[in-house]
């Protein structure tokens, strides 16, 4: 795969992603539900923002600049922390819906995950370059909607941590 043409799936990943949490938005009432779709979408939409000025500056020079790609998600480690803190104090009703968008999300982090994965393996050194910090963002994706996925399908796991074992 050529290098505009990465960027361009890159940018439909992105697009997919973003639009499902925006959909997402449309039915979830629980207030931090909503902060946490708002918060990743928003982050995927920053995605966008920076692959499309990137696609532009190929297409009109031949040349790709990279600039520091941040994430609003804060790392792994922060967020298995501070869901922690929160965990006694979160609604405990069945919210099938939620479980649900939070699946299709799992679903499609990981697959753009993979996809990044791929770039980074094939692509020459400004393909490695443009979609390497993606990898940890889409990680910090990937292990915030597990953690609330797992709090509400009460699985007895954390971040795939078991919480308890009914064995001796």
């Amino acid at each position: 795969m050529k290098l505009e043409e990465a960027i361009t799936t890159a940018i439909s990943y992105e697009e997919k992603i973003r639009d499902l949490y925006a959909a997402a938005l449309e039915n979830i009432r629980d207030q931090r539900g909503r902060t946490l779709l708002q918060t990743l979408k928003d982050d995927e939409q920053h995605h966008l923002d920076y692959l499309e000025s990137r696609l532009e500056l190929w297409q009109q020079t031949g040349k790709l600049i990279i600039q520091e790609l941040r994430s609003t998600i804060p790392s792994v480690s922060s967020i298995s922390h501070e869901v922690n803190k929160l965990k006694d104090t979160m609604p405990k009703e069945d919210r099938g819906d939620e479980k649900q968008i939070l699946s299709r999300a799992l679903q499609v982090e990981v697959e753009t995950n993979k996809f990044y994965q791929k770039m980074v393996d094939t692509l020459g050194e400004e393909g490695k370059q443009l979609f390497k910090p993606f990898l940890a963002i889409e990680e910090g994706h990937i292990a915030i909607v597990q953690a609330e996925l797992d709090y509400l399908s009460h699985t007895g796991y954390w971040f795939d941590f078991q919480e308890f074992d009914l064995e001796y």
